[in-house]
């Protein structure tokens, strides 16, 4: 057990490794889920009391419902059904499929912004869909749970971005994923009048930002800034009392290396010429540095 935890520790300490975060997160979320439900099952007999604390964190399209709890629109993407687990295994073979090649193409960064946003705009989709459209708001009250949004706008992301990028499929063979992408976007308007229809509507939401989020970014706008901003906002708060000593320390280093003379060209980079060559390859992939940042980073390597 304690080779698991270190596992999960190993993947948060890692930069530019926001797939297996997100998978770990999720995997996670399912594991404490299961062992509550069966600790109020068995031992107190309470298992609608997982169902009642569940409720506050599934997406439930009822507006009034919704204005009492609005962080749903993104919690509902990290929770699946306990039983079967059928629920999360598919949505984690096709998030770890398809956000390699987002993470690959793109960055880490944007990968995690991809899921957020895939996570919200379904969750508006439904929430929009079942509240002015007739034939659902019988089901206005459903809930709704799963990172099925989220996968579905990183597939269309993909397939937007990579559209003959080939997978070789067991039994099949190479297909394209512009082609596995059509068919789930068949799948997903079919379900959108079937019995899980709040599920179908956020699949479909998804793949609407996913597509669009890509065609944003080819056109110079890139959707997820908000989520970046927020998120170094936060990290300047948090590190914000330990900068001055990092600083410090890398100065002295810095001091030393020029004094014994490591030669012409492009010298050791401080802690936050690092920081930001790594969060411009997290966004934007590593193609995408000047070569000037290339040898600071080969530099920083050597350290």
């Amino acid at each position: 057990m304690s080779g698991i935890l270190d596992d999960f520790k190993d993947a948060f300490s890692k930069r530019n490794n926001g797939l297996i975060q997100l998978i770990w997160l999720n995997v996670a979320v399912y594991v404490v889920m299961l062992l509550v439900l069966i600790s109020l099952t068995i031992f107190f007999k309470k298992a609608e009391l997982f169902d009642n604390a569940l409720s506050y964190l599934s997406l439930t399209p009822s507006l009034g419902t919704f204005l009492y709890r609005p962080w749903t629109i993104l919690t509902y993407s990290f929770f699946h059904s306990v039983n079967p687990i059928a629920h999360l295994l598919p949505n984690m073979l096709m998030l770890y499929w398809f956000g390699a090649i987002i993470q690959e193409f793109l960055g880490s960064r944007r990968l995690i912004n991809l899921y957020i946003l895939g996570a919200i705009f379904g969750g508006i989709f439904a929430l929009l869909t079942f509240n002015f459209i007739p034939y659902y708001q019988t089901g206005i009250n459903t809930t709704i749970i799963g990172a099925s949004g989220s996968v579905m706008a990183i597939m269309f992301a993909a397939a937007t971005l990579a559209p003959d990028y080939t997978f070789f499929l067991f039994l099949i063979g190479p297909v394209k994923i512009k082609y596995i992408a059509f068919f789930f976007f068949l799948i997903s308007l079919a379900g959108a009048i079937g019995i899980n229809a709040g599920g179908g509507i956020v699949h479909l939401g998804g793949a609407l930002l996913g597509y669009l989020y890509v065609k944003q970014l080819q056109a110079g706008n890139d959707w997820g800034t908000p989520i970046d901003a927020t998120v170094d906002f936060f990290k300047r708060i948090v590190n914000r009392t330990e900068k001055p000593k990092i600083k410090v320390a890398y100065r002295q280093k810095e001091t030393s290396y020029n004094s014994s003379s490591v030669g012409v060209g492009v010298g050791y980079p401080d802690e936050d010429e690092v920081d930001a060559i790594l969060d411009k390859i997290s966004r934007s992939g590593y193609e995408s540095l000047t070569k000037e940042e290339k040898q600071k980073l080969f530099k920083a390597s050597q350290k």
